[in-house]
């Protein structure tokens, strides 16, 4: 990795999401970037992703917002229902733009296209995984396969939630840990006639701590997910279906509609996982981590994505300008910047995942609760469990 005129050699590693974003704002403001994939082709599998408002705002700041416009979600009422569909606190969408902006809603892959559009072809080195990283006197070399394919002043790591760069920076660290939890999610085409009244929508069962969540994708399709109990491994697609529609037999008849309608071809299912303590810091020396490598969080939120790319956004203003000298001091401002952001919504996340999860009488009184929320109070009491 020879420079070619840049200010800073830097090396991303992970071309999910979070590491295509900051690779594009790093290589607009000049540094010379290499973008490291594992995986043989630089594409990004899965479902509908929401992008919250500041997730937006801080795509706009690195000059990306403007791919994904058109996507804002639109329905009419945004919220939590019981497994019936009965409101326990919902809101218009329009006071929801008024108070915290709009989210998008984007089919996962599409968004990935549209984000790594900008970036030079030889900027990106797919089929190599990186396994290690070495820093030295004059920056940090990176080794794949045993033998080093590059010399970086700075490295991003950015390989997601299973990081096993973050666990060679954090060997005391106890790495990620199971929620106990089933995420099944699954888009389709929306059924002609169908009514929207559950569109941007999550439904409870305060008997078994089940949800069920219904996104639009565009004007056309629809995003759906699950989230249940999980004991042991995680089943394959056909046997999550097969669990989560005994599950949901009595629920809103709308809820089994979609889910056996999707092909299984079309149905994803993991367990749900997050970091099982904060990190100690977001940098080390010259090297920073950025999205789940982070501060891998569960998705009761919508904020994995978005806090990934305000991840993005503060290395590139961090680092604009900045020399190899630099480095290490404008990776502690980052981390000063993101990380009590970043660990507050861990936090919030959390605690969102135990809300909507609990049974018997706690859930009862969850529900009376959210439903004596007067509906002027509604859209700040949804702000305050989905933006934290």
């Amino acid at each position: 990795m020879s420079r070619r005129g840049g200010l800073m050699r830097i090396v991303v590693v992970g071309a999910g999401l979070g590491g295509v974003a900051a690779a594009v704002g790093l290589h607009r403001t000049g540094h010379e970037v290499t973008l490291f994939e594992r995986a043989a082709e630089l594409r990004e599998a899965g479902t509908g992703i929401v992008v919250m408002p500041n997730g937006l705002r801080a795509l706009g700041e690195l000059g990306l917002a403007g791919e994904i416009g058109g996507h804002d979600m639109r329905a009419g009422l945004w919220g939590l229902r019981d497994r019936l569909g009965r409101p326990l606190l919902v809101t218009d969408m329009v006071q929801v733009r008024q108070v915290v902006g709009t989210p998008a809603m984007i089919d996962r892959a599409d968004l990935h296209r549209v984000l790594r559009a900008p970036l030079p072809p030889g900027l990106v080195r797919t089929g190599t995984p990186v396994e290690r990283l070495e820093p030295g006197p004059i920056g940090v070399t990176v080794v794949s396969d045993g033998e080093p394919v590059a010399t970086a002043d700075a490295v991003i790591v950015a390989d997601g939630i299973g990081s096993r760069l973050r666990g060679r920076l954090f060997p005391d660290h106890p790495g990620v840990g199971r929620t106990g939890r089933m995420d099944l999610r699954g888009m389709l085409p929306r059924p002609p006639g169908m009514a929207s009244d559950l569109l941007v929508s999550q439904l409870v069962d305060r008997r078994n701590g089940a949800m069920f969540g219904l996104f639009p994708v565009g004007e056309d399709r629809l995003y759906w997910f699950t989230d249940s109990r999980l004991d042991g491994p995680p089943p394959d697609a056909d046997e999550a279906r097969r669990q989560v529609l005994s599950l949901m037999a009595d629920w809103h008849p709308l809820v089994a509609e979609l889910i056996e309608a999707t092909p299984a071809a079309d149905i994803y299912v993991d367990p749900i996982a997050r970091l099982a303590a904060p990190l100690p810091s977001f940098a080390v020396g010259r090297i920073a981590l950025l999205g789940d490598a982070a501060h891998a969080m569960p998705p009761d939120l919508g904020q994995g994505a978005s806090q990934a790319f305000e991840d993005a956004a503060a290395l590139t203003r961090h680092l604009t300008g900045a020399e190899p000298g630099d480095v290490a001091e404008r990776l502690l401002r980052y981390d000063a910047d993101r990380r009590p952001s970043a660990n507050r919504f861990m936090r919030a996340a959390s605690r969102q995942s135990r809300l909507t999860s609990q049974t018997g009488v706690t859930a009862w009184l969850r529900d009376s609760l959210l439903r004596a929320v007067p509906s002027r109070l509604a859209t700040r009491q949804l702000a305050a469990l989905w933006l934290a």
